[in-house]
């Protein structure tokens, strides 16, 4: 049986999701962060080389990186289900958004997270600010990203279009869990605003956070 390993407050919720969209058998094992440094524990880290999340195995297989896991479970097990066939004329905004959450987004917002203090780079004496040129070039990427999700959304229900899919569960993690390190708001972005509240009300949504996450408010608004 596959089986996530899924770190709390952390991209590993993606998979959870993903696996109660396609209700497909999977095993959850769900492990805690480190109180005082807020890191993966010694035995999720064990589970691969590169030591982060998300993590599954299916058999013999150990896969890490939310993208190449999606991709894997949606080949395997998705039975069309989630994507967009080439052909359709959503296709390319389906890869855009699929890719730019993992490419360009969540670098950004890691930057961010430093800036905001949040990730403890104080105690790890980083020494980086948000008045730092080089977090402020990123914050100024991740704001333009927030306001292309913003326009995108004023236009179709869903990323890749009028159809729910991955890109849509990919890129949710950036637009949520990931503002509790980084302390966006979102204020100013009623259309993303309005898009989360369509995704809270999603049954598959609401069954994964809550076995995830339990004691997480998902940030929706």
């Amino acid at each position: 049986m596959l089986t996530v390993h899924h770190l709390g407050l952390s991209q590993s919720e993606r998979i959870v999701w993903l696996c109660e969209e396609l209700d497909i058998p999977y095993r959850l094992e769900v492990y805690q962060r480190d109180p005082q440094t807020r890191m993966a524990p010694p035995e999720y880290k064990a589970l691969h080389p590169m030591q982060i999340s998300p993590v599954i195995a299916d058999g013999d297989l150990v896969l890490a990186e939310s993208g190449a896991i999606i991709e894997y479970i949606l080949a395997k097990y998705g039975h069309g289900r989630l994507k967009v066939a080439p052909d359709d004329p959503a296709f390319a905004d389906y890869l855009f958004w699929f890719h730019f959450a993992n490419g360009t987004l969540m670098p950004s917002e890691s930057i961010e997270m430093l800036g905001a203090g949040i990730s403890g780079a104080d105690q790890l004496g980083v020494g980086i600010g948000s008045d730092h040129p080089f977090v402020a070039v990123y914050t100024a990427r991740t704001d333009r990203g927030f306001a292309m999700i913003e326009q995108r959304l004023g236009k179709v229900p869903y990323l890749a279009g009028a159809d729910f899919s991955a890109a849509d569960i990919i890129m949710l993690f950036a637009l949520t869990t990931m503002r509790a390190f980084t302390g966006r708001r979102l204020d100013d972005y009623p259309n993303i605003r309005g898009y989360l509240a369509r995704i809270g009300g999603r049954p598959a949504y609401q069954r994964a956070m809550t076995k995830g996450d339990p004691e997480l408010s998902p940030m929706l608004s």
